[in-house]
């Protein structure tokens, strides 16, 4: 993938990736021949999948695990309208998958409703819409799974980090006004905070950093983490500290996966331009299937009741 061109190159990549939504031919948004050309694309998707159903000698495969997405929940109705997206969006790339959502709290279904619903009746994979190794991620989510009876489950790593989280990262600072081609002058200037819910947890804290690293070298200047909770510097913090180092151009990026009370305040904290939490962009439903597809291919039997590392 290339900088010059990230919209174009989140479809474009792997097998699974749609077509721009909103676009006709020759440029003329929502054309009748582009909605056509979709409504195809779907039903031949559709078909194509229910035929990977059938094994060679003409009987019916197992159908694969369901997908259990599991949010954190918010109060603000906008993660959950963004989670919901992000799911039709995972639902169009896999037609034929059962596509299911559990939230930790605060916003219904939760979890242990979603989890008790399959129990026995069919397995799954659970795929937290989380960025790192933090708590919910190492003992809430995997002691909610251990709690019901007769479930057969997998819980898959959680999304970052990943180079698909860095595309999407790059994508939205993009569309909040970061320029993808500078001087040497201006890049000298700039430079981003990577903000984050923030963790406790040692394993959370490097894998932020890890992305911070990732998003630095795709936009070749500083990008320093910070966080909202639990850890520091916080993101004022980090924004001085980079003003400090003749840093005036200064970015946050919001390393959220919806909107929310965290991703607010720290975007107020901007000097400059702050970008909109990853939500429901494309690469971010790949990667949630990238997820579970490393979680249903990782040896041992589907009973395994374990976090698949990244």
């Amino acid at each position: 993938m290339t900088a010059s061109n990230p919209a174009r190159d989140a479809f474009s990549q792997g097998p699974d990736g749609p077509p721009p939504r909103g676009t006709g031919p020759e440029g003329h948004p929502d054309g009748h021949l582009d909605s056509a050309a979709q409504l195809m694309n779907r039903i031949a998707g559709q078909l194509g999948s229910r035929l990977g159903l059938v094994a060679p000698d003409g009987t019916r495969r197992p159908p694969p695990p369901a997908l259990v997405l599991v949010a954190h929940g918010s109060r603000d109705p906008r993660a959950l309208a963004t989670v919901h997206s992000l799911i039709e969006r995972v639902r169009e790339l896999r037609p034929y998958l059962s596509v299911r959502l559990g939230h930790i709290e605060l916003n219904e279904p939760l979890l242990d409703d979603t989890l008790a619903s399959l129990a026995g009746r069919q397995d799954a994979v659970l795929v937290p819409l989380l960025l790192g190794r933090g708590y919910h991620v190492r003992r809430d989510i995997p002691e909610a799974v251990a709690a019901v009876p007769g479930l057969r489950a997998r819980v898959a790593a959680p999304l970052g980090p990943h180079p698909l989280l860095v595309e999407t990262l790059y994508a939205r600072l993009v569309e909040a006004g970061w320029r993808t081609r500078t001087s040497d002058s201006v890049r000298r200037a700039s430079a981003v905070v990577l903000a984050s819910a923030g963790s406790r947890a040692p394993d959370s804290a490097a894998d932020t950093r890890r992305t911070a690293q990732l998003l630095a070298e795709r936009l070749g200047v500083p990008v320093v983490p910070a966080y909202a909770s639990a850890a520091a510097p916080t993101v004022s913090a980090a924004v001085r500290s980079l003003a400090a180092r003749g840093r005036h151009r200064i970015a946050v990026a919001s390393y959220f996966t919806a909107p929310g009370r965290f991703a607010t305040q720290a975007g107020e904290e901007a000097p400059w331009i702050r970008s909109e939490p990853l939500g429901d962009h494309p690469a971010m439903a790949r990667l949630v299937l990238h997820r579970y597809d490393q979680a249903v291919a990782a040896p041992g039997s589907a009973a395994e009741r374990t976090l698949i590392s990244a």
